[in-house]
């Protein structure tokens, strides 16, 4: 057995976190404000092409602030991916509105523009907005989904908390809708140990959503409240990481493939293995190689990577099978249950070698 465990997708650190961090120890700004708070907010919007951008908490936070800014109130029906994380749709659910989930497509695992479109011709109730999640960082078929968003006026709000670095069009994720998120959490290709971008085109909407997340003072030299915020903003020294860790975002997401690389090599002549699709002029970052087997009980597989000190996951299992959200609106096909009842999160680190995937390649293939 391997001493050493490989994990999902462990922190990868560049080199400049302890000298950033130090910086700003020194310059006493412990807070959230401070020089590397907005170097870290420029990096994404250099990096990504979007106008604005905001740091916050996390992930969640960014989608919540999204929501209020938007307008999205109690009652109120917000269309999600149903193969997703919690995090996004517990967002709807703090604002107190109706989470209605829509299933993924073959072709990219996704959300379906297809089941998109026939739930919007349909529905009896207009839906307020969209969360779009772009899945184990390859991208869904946003432009299609984009389009139709507008042509049923319907606000759309990606969730890139695991894409970051991925592309459609030349265009990165998160900068396609109304808003976009990108998450730092531990697992991420980047990581600040948490953390979250809130990016949108509009500055009005990216300065409201900074009011929400400074608990909504109002300007004046007291404390002064009219509205309900919340404390979501990021702070310096979480920044000064994340401007580290950005300096190294085109080697990670290069790593990621070839990692993906190296697993398609090894396992790309088993019949029964299918890996997650990538759409024509996409580019994913592989955030995590993922794959369904159609014959093999991947739970056994999960076992003896284990037992080789390798973690494996399942796939998300979708929301609508979620027993918190069991009577809400959905429109499914199958094609996420399936997928979840087959498929495989494989060990991604980027400090991962060639040999250590054939190695858990080997592992795979002496127990199908």
């Amino acid at each position: 057995m391997n001493k050493k465990r490989f994990f999902l997708s462990a922190p990868h650190m560049s080199g400049k976190e302890a000298k950033y961090f130090n910086e700003v120890l020194k310059s006493n700004y412990i807070a959230p404000v401070g020089e590397y708070l907005d170097k870290f907010e420029n990096s994404i919007k250099n990096y990504t092409g979007t106008k604005h951008a905001l740091g916050v908490i996390n992930g969640t936070s960014a989608i919540h602030l999204a929501l209020l800014v938007l307008g999205i109130k109690r009652d109120d029906d917000v269309l999600a991916s149903t193969f997703t994380f919690i995090g996004s749709i517990n967002a709807v659910i703090y604002q107190g509105a109706n989470p209605v989930f829509i299933d993924s497509d073959k072709e990219s695992w996704n959300l379906s523009p297809i089941l998109l479109e026939e739930y919007l011709k349909s529905c009896k109730k207009k839906p307020k907005a969209l969360i779009v999640t772009h899945l184990f960082g390859m991208s869904a078929d946003i432009v299609k989904i984009a389009k139709i968003c507008k042509n049923y006026k319907i606000y759309l709000i990606e969730d890139a908390a695991e894409s970051l670095g991925a592309t459609f069009n030349d265009k990165h994720t998160g900068t396609f809708g109304d808003f976009g998120i990108y998450s730092f959490n531990g697992n991420k290709i980047l990581t600040t140990g948490g953390g979250g971008m809130l990016v949108s085109s509009d500055e009005k909407w990216i300065q409201k959503a900074k009011f929400y997340s400074t608990q909504s003072k109002e300007d004046h030299l007291h404390y002064e409240h009219h509205e309900i915020g919340y404390n979501y903003r990021l702070s310096n020294p979480i920044a000064s990481i994340g401007v580290a860790q950005m300096e190294v975002i085109k080697q990670r997401v290069d790593k990621k493939r070839e990692i993906f690389k190296w697993y398609k090599e090894f396992l790309d002549e088993i019949e029964e293995i299918r890996f997650m699709p990538e759409l024509n002029n996409s580019r994913g970052n592989r955030w995590l190689t993922t794959l369904v087997f159609d014959k093999t009980d991947f739970k056994k597989i999960i076992k003896v990577l284990n037992n080789a000190n390798v973690e494996s996951r399942p796939l998300w299992k979708p929301m609508h099978m979620q027993p918190v959200f069991k009577d809400t609106l959905r429109l499914v096909d199958g094609t996420s249950e399936e997928l979840f009842n087959k498929g495989l999160c494989l060990a991604s680190s980027t400090i991962m070698t060639k040999d250590n995937i054939k190695m858990i390649c080997d592992v795979i293939k002496t127990n199908l």
